[in-house]
């Protein structure tokens, strides 16, 4: 019997369907009602809601629509942490991570490399675990689009136990140490502003949008802190944005926004929505 450290999915039948047929048949309805965005330069990074897919997937489908035809080394996905507070980066200790698609198999060798003298990444289960009251969703509902849009590929899970800059530049640097000589992609999973009347997001929302295609990691920062603008992964997003940087010139570029209302009909009690790109020339 294999004693392999596997993470199953937790939130599979409530945030995307439990069964391979009908996530299949719900990601190919989304992916054939998203336009292919055109972007500049080489894409390294993109940005990804991770709501339930009834809400956030006609956003999130415009992102991963980028892929189609692309194939990567290594897909490092960076997800913030619902559940958990610890110090730090996560990456998943185990083997693999599965979805009611099948196996998404980590890249151990990454996994280790990345966590090896850093001050930053460790390897672990917290943050990843399916034993607390939920199980972290924002790193698992990313998985079904990569599966469909990619097929076979390699994970790097990392999930960011809190979010302070000097985290986000310390999780770039091994990122880059790890992945400059590979083609690699970075997700970073995130919503933007929560519970707002859909008036209010669009406005905190669009001081984040401006940030971040203005390339300014810092003031994005500045500006999540002094409660400017809200994400929920803001840091996964800014780890993406400084790990560019160190690739080459960076572009980043807003594809679809929206928030919840355009699916529930509230329009009182928003989640704010984003997918975005990040490219280097």
């Amino acid at each position: 019997m294999s004693n392999e450290l596997i993470r199953e999915p937790v939130v599979a039948g409530s945030f995307y369907p439990g069964d391979a047929s009908s996530l299949t048949r719900q990601i190919a309805n989304l992916f054939s009602e998203a336009e292919k965005p055109v972007i500049n330069g080489e894409l390294v990074g993109l940005v990804c809601p991770h709501a339930g897919y009834i809400y956030s997937g006609h956003v999130a489908a415009v992102g991963y629509k980028l892929l189609e035809g692309m194939e990567f080394d290594v897909v490092a996905v960076i997800s913030p942490s619902h559940v958990n507070y610890f110090d730090g980066v996560s990456v998943y200790s185990g083997s693999a991570y599965t979805t009611p698609l099948g196996k998404v198999d980590i890249d151990t060798e990454l996994a280790e490399m990345i966590s090896t003298g850093s001050n930053i990444v460790f390897k672990g289960e917290i943050g990843h675990d399916v034993s607390s009251f939920r199980g972290e969703h924002a790193l698992e509902v990313q998985l079904p689009f990569l599966q469909i849009v990619l097929g076979k590929f390699k994970l790097l899970p990392l999930i960011m136990g809190e979010q302070k800059y000097s985290t986000c530049e310390g999780l770039a640097e091994d990122l880059y140490r790890v992945l400059k000589d590979k083609k690699a992609l970075i997700v970073a999973s995130s919503d933007l502003s929560h519970f707002h009347s859909s008036r209010e997001a669009d406005r905190l929302d669009h001081v984040f949008i401006e940030h971040f295609e203005a390339f300014n990691p810092r003031a994005l920062a500045q500006s999540l802190d002094s409660k400017e603008c809200e994400a929920c992964g803001g840091g996964p997003v800014i780890s993406a944005m400084i790990y560019a940087n160190k690739l080459g010139s960076p572009y980043a570029k807003a594809l679809k926004y929206a928030d919840s209302a355009s699916t529930s009909g509230d329009f009182s009690n928003v989640v704010g929505y984003l997918s975005g790109a990040i490219s280097i020339e």
